[in-house]
């Protein structure tokens, strides 16, 4: 049997999709737009898909077709599958929302920029929204952030999956700047003490978010 395309994944009718990395956080441009428009033509590809991480995903090509679709794209794949920091989810924030507390875009790009793609002993998913109204659902991510008037709370070990999960309040008040770091300190602790396949929230539930705060915020 042929091994899969590389940077695709196979679908119920022996079809692949490929989720291109088009931006940070959700970001478009332009140029982006035309290329996935033009390649969609050309190859005939049936359905383009927002997926629910703030990404297109491209269905239904044909798997001679894969390699010749990311040749036409110039773009790289987003870490859609697989054991690492997967999606880092951005509201407007204040850039653009009215409720916008704090910039939810300039720390998610921050935080994509940085550690999207990082292998880890399970996926991790990030939320980032610019006002506790959370719009990308910190409380059920990996890792969330999200903005207030002093600051942003950063919360861990949510999940959004068949038992769900609300995350624990790991710091609140913290610039921009604060965050990524507690963000780097923190998946590096996960990395290195959770057990193969352990999610966050259990990670959490094993080791007590008091203890996750003692190492994380010395």
């Amino acid at each position: 049997m042929s091994e899969s395309p590389k940077n695709a994944i196979l679908q119920r009718d022996n079809t692949y999709a490929i989720i291109p990395k088009t931006g940070f956080a959700g970001l478009l441009n332009g140029d982006s737009l035309r290329k996935l428009a033009d390649v969609v033509d050309k190859y005939q590809i049936p359905v383009i898909k927002m997926t629910a991480s703030q990404r297109i995903a491209l269905v239904g090509i044909k798997e001679e077709d894969v390699n010749k679709v990311w040749a036409d794209l110039g773009m790289e794949a987003a870490p859609a599958t697989g054991l690492c920091v997967r999606s880092v989810q951005s509201c407007p924030g204040n850039s653009l929302c009215k409720y916008g507390k704090q910039d939810s875009l300039g720390l998610a790009q921050r935080l994509d920029e940085l550690f999207s793609g990082i292998a880890l002993p399970n996926k991790f998913k990030m939320g980032i929204s610019g006002c506790p109204l959370n719009c990308c659902e910190a409380w059920t991510r990996d890792f969330g952030a999200f903005g207030k008037p002093n600051g942003f709370t950063v919360v861990i070990g949510g999940n959004a999956g068949a038992a769900p999960h609300i995350g624990k309040v790991l710091a609140e008040g913290l610039s921009i700047e604060e965050v990524v770091s507690l963000a780097g300190r923190l998946i590096s602790y996960y990395k290195e003490n959770a057990k193969n396949g352990e999610r966050m929230f259990k990670f959490v539930e094993r080791l007590g978010i008091e203890e996750i705060q003692k190492v994380t915020l010395a």
